[in-house]
């Protein structure tokens, strides 16, 4: 979907730009949206573990089916913006009068027809196991444990690469440049997640960013002691550290956080370079 840039009628909309065409229709299906309560960046004592969240604009969590891993046909009827991610949700009715939400491929359109199945063919937006998918496709959604839904590359834009596949597993190349095994039983999706154009969105004001939930983000250094470990000082001193530290005392900045004794470690060939 094309960007487009805003007047400058104040200063406010000076600069700014939007992705036209995102709401195609505004059907409500019940079942489909549910309230959820903000978090504001706490965790369950109340400790805030994100930073910078808080405020915002209500919103609705949309019910997105990550799975989508029956034998059907389904058509698109509406592609709709989710605030709750990067990516734009498609409203699809399947050929048992079922509606469900999926993330929107790219290069999928109002009246598309999506499949899902064994042996349905290569083609943007289908679903099927990996085993079946050819080498060197784009997925998107994969799936890390049979039947639990997808857990990689949801978000606008991303795709990963089929490198190739055994009896068992799979080769998968990842967004981040990492190369790790699939189990070639796992689903997913055809072509890139869409809405690839968000990343050249001007908000232009910081109201806009207000609306989405992310508070003003303060320099550790401009904080006092007891907020932040580069805090305190007289004037514009250094962080007096060795290396950066995060709010809560891990370094940052390159140290790599990942368990070395994960046990998923086995399933990683390459890992992402810095």
């Amino acid at each position: 979907m094309p960007i487009k840039i805003a007047k400058p009628t104040t200063n406010g909309r000076r600069g700014s730009s939007f992705i036209s065409g995102v709401l195609i229709g505004n059907t409500k299906i019940k079942g489909l949206r549910q309230v959820v309560n903000k978090k504001s960046g706490r965790n369950n004592s109340g400790k805030i573990t994100v930073a910078h969240r808080g405020g915002g604009s209500k919103r609705f969590y949309r019910l997105v089916d990550f799975v989508f891993n029956s034998d059907c046909k389904a058509t698109v009827l509406e592609i709709h913006y989710d605030p709750n991610r990067s990516a734009n949700v498609a409203l699809i009715e399947t050929e048992g009068k079922e509606y469900k939400y999926i993330l929107v491929p790219a290069k999928i359109k109002v009246g598309s027809v999506i499949e899902s199945g064994d042996s349905v063919p290569i083609k943007i937006g289908n679903r099927m196991p990996i085993n079946k998918i050819p080498v060197g496709t784009e997925i998107h959604n994969i799936e890390i444990v049979p039947g639990k839904g997808g857990k990689i590359c949801r978000s606008a834009g991303n795709f990963a690469t089929l490198l190739g596949v055994e009896p068992k597993t799979a080769h998968v190349k990842m967004p981040s440049g990492e190369v790790r095994k699939v189990l070639s039983t796992c689903w997913a999706s055809i072509g890139a997640v869409g809405n690839q154009e968000l990343m050249n969105v001007n908000h232009g004001k910081a109201g806009r960013i207000r609306n989405k939930g992310i508070r003003p983000t303060v320099r550790g250094k401009a904080k006092n002691v007891v907020d932040h470990p580069h805090g305190g000082g007289e004037g514009g001193t250094s962080i007096g550290l060795k290396y950066p530290k995060t709010p809560w005392g891990l370094p940052t900045l390159g140290y790599r956080t990942r368990d070395k004794k994960k046990y998923s470690k086995k399933m990683i060939i390459k890992r992402r370079s810095r």
